[in-house]
C-alpha cells in the first residue's frame, strides 16, 4: 500500500502527482496485468530473448 503523506502548502494536485509517480515506479499495474492469464514459462522466456535481441539492435543502431 502505498501512503503519500500531503506536506504542509503542498497542494492536493501535486501529492497526487506524487502517487502517481511512486505507483508507475512499483510497477503494480505490469504486475496485475501478468496476472490476469497464465503464460508459460517456455513463452516469458522467448519473450526475454527477443526483447534482448531488439535492444542490442538498437544500441547498435542496426534498426
Amino acid at each position: 500500500m502505498l501512503i503519500i503523506e500531503v506536506k504542509s502548502g503542498e497542494g492536493i494536485e501535486k501529492a497526487i502527482r506524487r502517487y502517481r509517480r511512486k505507483h508507475r515506479d512499483t510497477k503494480l499495474r505490469n504486475e496485475l496485468r501478468s496476472r490476469k492469464e497464465f503464460t508459460k514459462p517456455s513463452v516469458k522466456r522467448r519473450k526475454e530473448v527477443l526483447k534482448a535481441v531488439y535492444k542490442q539492435r538498437k544500441s547498435q543502431g542496426l534498426l
